[in-house]
């Protein structure tokens, strides 16, 4: 059953939301400056954000040690693509669009750093290399060259109380990972196996 009530026009919009402050308007930047470098090489954790070639959508996260994304010059940065599960959603809409959208955490900080921009995945040796973790070289690189980048204000980590721990949800009701992903793979397995297996793969395919 499709919405109701549903805006369809720019105009619209506009009737419903004040605009945007000066500041707003100004804050994104075409150049990655001293303090975004700075964000980035702190932010141990990236969401990406992408789309295909038929307008669906993904984001997926992507961590490592702060500073396992590097920023090449003042336009370009790097993530490397660790091993994953070779679903391939990330990589696959980059190629099919070449666009992509970052936001960059840093733990405890509400504030985060959003980066809009145009991908590619390389396989350029030279990065490949500067981008091995733990004895592992990644299979290709993710660069971006820079649209904007600009600080995200805190209010939904302050609505949402996120870096508080004593403010997290009880999971009881939350079923074990393992047994999400048995239940919706359909896997006969005991839940004691697939536990198993997540754990091997965790702690041996990690990078």
């Amino acid at each position: 059953m499709p919405f109701d009530h549903v805006i369809r026009s720019e105009e619209e919009l506009a009737g419903v939301y004040d605009e945007p402050s000066d500041g707003v308007r100004s804050k994104a930047i075409a150049t990655f400056d001293e303090h975004t470098r700075t964000y980035i090489s702190l932010s141990p954790f990236v969401l990406v954000a992408t789309v295909d070639a038929d307008g669906r959508c993904d984001v997926s996260p992507r961590g490592g040690a702060p500073g396992f994304v590097t920023v090449l010059d003042d336009t370009r940065l790097v993530i490397p693509d660790a091993s994953g599960n070779n679903r391939l959603d990330t990589v696959r809409n980059i190629v099919q669009t070449g666009r992509v959208g970052l936001l960059f955490l840093i733990p405890g900080l509400a504030e985060t750093l959003r980066v809009n921009g145009r991908a590619s995945i390389s396989r350029d040796p030279s990065l490949l290399e500067e981008h091995v973790t733990q004895g592992k070289t990644p299979k290709t690189v993710i660069g971006v060259d820079l649209d904007e980048a600009f600080l995200h204000c805190a209010k939904a980590f302050i609505r949402s109380t996120l870096w508080q721990p004593g403010s997290w949800p009880a999971r009881d009701t939350l079923a074990r990972p393992a047994q999400i992903w048995k239940d919706h793979i359909g896997m006969p397995d005991p839940i004691e196996e697939v536990e198993a297996w997540l754990a091997d793969d965790y702690a041996n395919h990690l990078y």
